[in-house]
């Protein structure tokens, strides 16, 4: 599948808004502490991709009501479902300039995961976070997605590349008051 960039300049992959809020101290700090460890971009975008999926549960998985959707609100509760999760990771790339975009792919209900710009392409990551029948690793050399959409029951992948997370995504999450009213609500296209 080839991808599509929505915005065609690339800075746009770099910005900061009120969901990738890359520039709060939590997630700069978030950002230093795993950088350090890092010896390149490469090595921290693994890094950061493995923080957001291990450490962060996805809250339908760890049963938490508790609904997140700014990227430093994920990092300091510590849960979230998959945009959620996508939106904190793609803050810790950005805040080490590494050209991160949303992108979603349309299961039973709409999924979110990212994309990061390695060697001049963009690398499709899924941080939902791993579980039984779920083994999703950071990879730039064929994908490890979480899922794989199942053509033949009408699911596929989203080829768009967005630089801010998905209006019908943004504002499903901001309505719901816990995770379980969120569920219901879950957007089922873009």
């Amino acid at each position: 599948m080839q991808l599509i960039q929505e915005n065609p300049d690339l800075s746009a992959y770099l910005a900061a808004d009120e969901v990738i809020d890359h520039h709060h101290p939590l997630v700069r700090e978030t950002a230093t502490r795993i950088a350090a460890e890092a010896e390149d971009s490469y090595a921290y975008a693994r890094l950061a991709f493995a923080y957001v999926r291990d450490t962060i549960p996805h809250s339908q998985d760890s049963g938490d009501p508790r609904v997140t959707w700014r990227a430093s609100d994920v990092l300091e509760q510590r849960t979230g479902v998959c945009y959620a999760k996508a939106h904190a990771l793609t803050a810790l790339l950005r805040a080490e300039d590494i050209p991160t975009a949303l992108c979603y792919q349309k299961l039973d209900v709409v999924h979110g995961l990212v994309a990061v710009r390695f060697h001049g392409a963009w690398h499709r990551q899924d941080p939902r976070g791993n579980k039984p029948g779920v083994n999703a690793r950071f990879s730039l050399n064929g994908e490890q997605l979480a899922f794989t959409p199942d053509v033949e029951a009408g699911e596929y992948d989203h080829p768009v590349l967005y630089a801010a997370a998905h209006p019908g995504v943004l504002s499903v999450l901001k309505a719901a008051s816990d995770r379980p009213r969120l569920w219901g609500a879950l957007p089922t296209a873009l």
